[in-house]
C-alpha cells in the first residue's frame, strides 16, 4: 500500500497569521497520526512563512515517539539566515527519516518544478552524500518526463518525488491521460534505475485514486494543501481516514526504495 505522509505546513500558515500557538502544529500532526497517517511532512522555508525550525524539532520528537517517518523538504542551496539554519544543518539536527530536496526559490508561493540535473547535478551530489551520512533517505523532486534520472541514481539518491501539479490540473480539466502516461513512464524509468518513487503536489481525494492506479509502484504520497482544506469541513480524523481508504482500495504496482 502506498504510504500517506501528511504535510502540516498549512496549519502553521494559519497559526502564523495571528501569532501565538493556535492552531497547534504538533497537536494537528498528532491527530493525523492517530487517524492512521504513516508519517508527517514539512517544508520549512527560509522566510519562515509557515513551518519554523522549532516546529521541525517538535515534530521530530513526535514522529519518533510514534515510530513513524518525518519527511523534511527544502532547497539545499538556500543560504542560512536569522531563524533558519539552512536545510542541511536542520537535517543534521533532527535526522529525519527522509530528506526531500526541492529547487524552490524564496519568492515562490509553492514548489512548481523539479531539478534540472544537467545544471544542478554537480552541486547536488556532495549534498546527497552528506544527507545519507546523517542516515537520511534522500529523495529528489522531479518533473514527469525529466531528463537525467541516470545522474540522480549515480549521485546516490534513494528516491524521486514526482511533481504532480500538472497531472492535478489535467485531471481537473477531465483530460489526465497524457500527464498520467508521463508520470508512469518516469516512475518506470526510475524504478529500472533502482530509485523508489514518491509523489506530491495538488493530490486530493478527487484525483489520488486515479493517480495511484495508473502510476506503478508509488511508495509514498505527501499531501497537505487539499487535505487540510478538506479537513476544515470534515475534520482531520475523517479526512485522513478517507485518504487511507482511497489508498487501500487502489491497486498499485510494486516498487523499490
Amino acid at each position: 500500500m502506498t504510504q500517506l505522509s501528511v504535510n502540516v505546513n498549512k496549519i502553521a500558515v494559519l497559526r502564523n497569521s495571528r501569532g501565538g500557538n493556535e492552531p497547534d502544529v504538533v497537536r494537528a500532526a498528532r491527530a493525523c497520526l492517530a487517524a492512521g497517517a504513516h508519517g508527517i511532512t514539512v517544508h520549512p522555508r527560509p522566510d519562515q512563512r509557515h513551518i519554523r525550525s522549532d516546529d521541525v524539532h517538535a515534530l521530530s520528537a513526535l514522529t519518533r515517539e510514534h515510530g513513524v517517518e518525518l519527511n523534511v523538504e527544502g532547497n539545499p542551496f538556500a543560504p542560512p539566515r536569522a531563524g533558519y539554519p539552512g536545510f542541511l544543518a536542520l537535517c543534521e539536527a533532527v535526522r529525519p527519516a527522509q530528506a526531500t530536496l526541492v529547487p524552490d526559490d524564496d519568492g515562490q508561493i509553492t514548489s512548481d518544478h523539479g531539478f534540472d540535473f544537467a545544471r544542478d547535478g554537480a552541486r547536488l551530489q556532495p549534498l546527497v552524500a552528506q544527507l545519507k551520512a546523517m542516515g537520511c533517505r534522500v529523495s529528489l523532486f522531479v518533473d514527469a518526463g525529466c531528463e537525467g534520472l541516470e545522474q540522480a541514481a549515480r549521485m546516490g539518491a534513494d528516491r524521486i518525488e514526482l511533481y504532480t501539479g500538472p497531472f492535478a490540473e489535467a485531471a481537473a480539466r477531465g483530460d489526465a491521460a497524457t500527464e498520467l502516461a508521463r508520470c508512469a513512464a518516469t516512475a518506470r524509468q526510475a524504478q529500472a534505475l533502482g530509485l523508489g518513487v514518491n509523489a506530491g503536489h495538488d493530490l486530493s481525494q478527487d484525483n489520488l485514486g486515479m493517480f495511484v492506479a495508473n502510476v506503478p509502484g508509488v511508495l509514498e504520497v505527501s499531501i497537505g494543501h487539499a487535505l487540510i482544506g478538506e479537513a476544515l469541513y470534515a475534520g482531520l480524523d475523517a479526512t485522513v481516514k478517507a485518504y487511507l481508504q482511497i489508498l487501500r482500495g487502489t491497486q498499485a504496482g510494486g516498487g523499490r526504495g
